[in-house]
Formats: C-alpha cells, sequence, structure tokens
C-alpha cells in the first residue's frame, strides 16, 4: 500500500480552507481547526485531502466510545480512493500514537449534513470499518476495532525512529 499522506499541524492554513468546506467545521476562517487535546493532523501532498485523528481525553467524552480515537475530520477532494485514504490515515494513527485502545477509532455521520450514496459512510464501511449504534444526538457511529486496522505505516516525509524499527521486527 503506498503512503498518500503527510503530517500537518492544527493550525497550518492550508488544511485550515479544506476543514472550512467539511460539515462539522465549527468557525470557518478560524485558524485552527482541530478540536482540543491530542491530536494528528494528515495532509495530502497536493493538499486536496485532509485527515484529522483525535485522542480524546475519556473523562471529557461524553459518548459511549470514551477512550477510542476519533476520526474528526476528513475530507477527500482528490481522485484517491477515500476507502484508501481512511485504510492509510488509520495506519499512519497507529504510527503516531502506538498501540490503539480497546475501543479503536471511530467516527460519527450527520446524516442530515452529507450526501447519501448507497450506505451511509460507504467509503468508510470498504476500509473495513463497521456500524456500531447511534450518538444520543442521533449520529451514525462507525468504528474499526484494533484487530481490524491496518499495519501501522509513516507518513511521507516522516521519520521512522528506533521505536518504529523495534515494532517492525516483533
Amino acid at each position: 500500500m503506498k503512503m498518500h499522506w503527510r503530517l500537518s499541524h492544527r493550525f497550518d492554513p492550508i488544511a485550515a480552507k479544506i476543514a472550512d468546506r467539511h460539515y462539522n467545521r465549527r468557525k470557518p476562517g478560524s485558524p485552527q481547526f482541530v478540536p482540543p487535546g491530542r491530536c494528528m493532523v494528515l495532509l495530502t501532498p497536493d493538499a486536496d485531502a485532509l485527515w484529522v485523528s483525535s485522542w480524546p481525553f475519556a473523562e471529557y467524552v461524553k459518548h459511549d466510545w470514551a477512550g477510542a480515537w476519533i476520526c474528526s475530520c476528513f475530507r477527500n477532494e482528490s481522485n484517491i480512493l477515500s476507502s484508501d485514504l481512511i485504510t492509510e490515515a488509520v495506519a499512519a494513527t497507529k504510527w503516531f500514537w502506538g498501540e490503539p485502545p480497546e475501543l479503536g477509532m471511530v467516527t460519527f455521520i450527520n446524516t442530515d449534513k452529507v450526501r447519501k450514496k448507497r450506505d451511509w459512510g460507504r467509503c468508510y464501511l470498504k476500509a473495513g470499518w463497521e456500524k456500531c449504534g447511534r450518538t444520543k444526538g442521533g449520529l451514525i457511529a462507525l468504528q474499526i476495532l484494533p484487530d481490524q486496522m491496518p499495519m501501522f505505516m509513516t507518513p511521507c516525509g516522516a521519520q521512522l525512529n528506533l521505536f518504529d524499527l523495534k515494532r517492525l521486527w516483533a
């Protein structure tokens, strides 16, 4: 699998412009586009896709998946299949944070804000995620558990370190 993502950051002005076009953006135009707490931001080299992994502290989470990693933003304006980008982003998240939490990773879909295709979250489902419920507010929850996640991959331009090499040989 080829890696299309490179590391970015929560104040990247180019990534912020893509985030401004995502339906869950609360304050378009503000320089920061990531929820508070731990995060990893990925951008494609052509700046036509954006991914944000968040890892909120469980004690501050009000949904049923407290402790899980969260895909808090994914927007693909590239010609790359969304399911491929999702799989690569999960692999990059594993590279960034190491072993995933027991609940894996979740994302939430507001069906009032996205175009319906054949299935809600079809690109996530194609990437191995499964429907796992709804939030109290009615958002569809999709999840990928640790044993279904791809092996970690280093984003473009990021350096492997000794810890990465140790994980590769384990």
